[in-house]
């Protein structure tokens, strides 16, 4: 009676890890890696389930299997010696430690991942805002730039103007100038044709 109880205590357990793994990585709380790592042990677990429900039943006629065959590896099933299933893949951060421990490390990396994600986004926050504020300084900029084409094209205007007029006085003085002198021999001829000798 204990050991069907244990059983299906075993069942239920395996059951709630399968839920829970499921959780885990469809939340992506945990990596690809680790999740595939985790499945490969329950699926190592119910296997072992499913051949210790076999031998309490009756179904297998091999010899009973021990307790460090059945959870060590020994070769129950298959015949020869295996080595343990549960350290063949198991990294070397998390050998040794307890299902708490490893927990606790899987949160610190998380918690190390999302404070690097809060930094990044700081980061790219500060990014925006220096981006915003060098846009609104190029426009100030252009707008001054425009202001300053627009008085250089007054200034050239005016430039123009003035240079014309003064080639029109230029011409202009130059004209009369002209006319002094002529004016100036039509006066010493008329003198000196008027004046007695």
């Amino acid at each position: 009676m204990t050991l069907r109880a244990s059983l299906q205590k075993l069942k239920q357990n395996i059951a709630q890890l399968k839920e829970g793994l499921l959780r885990s990585s469809s939340s992506r709380r945990i990596m690809q890696s680790e999740a595939d790592r985790r499945q490969n042990l329950i699926d190592e677990l119910l296997t072992r389930e499913k051949q210790l429900n076999a031998t309490f039943k009756g179904d297998i006629t091999e010899p009973e299997p021990s307790r460090s065959t059945l959870m060590g590896g020994g070769g129950a099933a298959g015949g020869g010696s295996t080595t343990n299933p549960w350290l063949i893949e198991e990294s070397e951060e998390t050998k040794g430690l307890l299902f708490g421990e490893i927990k606790q490390q899987q949160q610190r990396i998380i918690d190390a991942q999302d404070a690097g994600l809060d930094a990044l986004a700081a980061v790219i926050s500060r990014q925006k805002t220096m981006g915003q504020e060098i846009g609104n300084e190029l426009d100030e900029q252009n707008e001054i730039i425009d202001d300053l084409a627009h008085l250089v094209d007054k200034t050239d205007s005016r430039i123009q103007n003035e240079t014309r007029r003064v080639k029109l006085v230029e011409t202009k003085s130059a004209s009369c100038g002209m006319l002094v002198v002529i004016v100036l021999l039509l006066i010493a001829i008329v003198v000196i044709a008027v004046w007695p000798v």
